[in-house]
């Protein structure tokens, strides 16, 4: 019986697996000065300190510096493009538990998303948000920060230091069996 080393084969076959597997999301990367991008990312590990890692629908991998990105939209569907300009914005205040935000891009655009009320959550390299439509087509967008010129905090919804409080109980309801020895 042979016995090989664990880390015997590592050398020979260390090529990277990331873009594999069935965990590929579709997105739709827009761009600030050139036309919209779609592809494939690993959502784990498709943000790189160059940029974010994109594997096209022709099979091409390319890395997009973060500086050229303004969304990052994952998707249904490739048909529909990044949100419409009608749905960025909250109409009323967002029922779903996080910070609701409004970026202002550099561009001079504006769009409402919920973060996650989770510091640990947060990317090192921007926001990934709910938008105010999700359902629509959109269910996530990525907002790098270099994108972005200014961030504001709207409200905080769902606070985790606010409990509900138990409802009291009423002393019209009759009790089955009499309580015996009570003093």
């Amino acid at each position: 019986m042979i016995q090989y080393s664990g880390n015997c084969l590592e050398e020979k076959y260390n090529v990277r697996s990331d873009l594999g597997g069935s965990t590929n999301k579709k997105v739709l990367v827009s761009r600030f000065d050139r036309e919209a991008a779609s592809g494939f990312v690993n959502p784990q590990s498709y943000l790189l300190a160059e940029g974010l890692e994109l594997l096209s629908q022709t099979g091409a991998v390319s890395v997009i510096p973060y500086e050229d990105i303004k969304l990052v939209c994952f998707v249904r569907d490739f048909q529909q493009g990044e949100p419409r300009k009608e749905l960025r914005l909250f109409t009323t205040r967002p029922k779903m538990e996080g910070l609701w935000i409004r970026m202002r891009f550099r561009d001079g655009d504006a769009m409402d998303g919920v973060l996650a009320n989770n510091l640990l959550q947060f990317d090192p390299y921007g926001f990934s948000v709910i938008p105010p439509d999700p359902g629509f087509q959109n269910q996530r967008v990525f907002v790098p920060k270099a994108a972005l010129s200014a961030i504001q905090v709207l409200g905080v919804v769902g606070s985790p230091l606010r409990t509900k409080k138990p409802k009291p109980v009423t002393k019209e309801q009759l009790e089955m069996f009499e309580k015996t020895g009570e003093q």
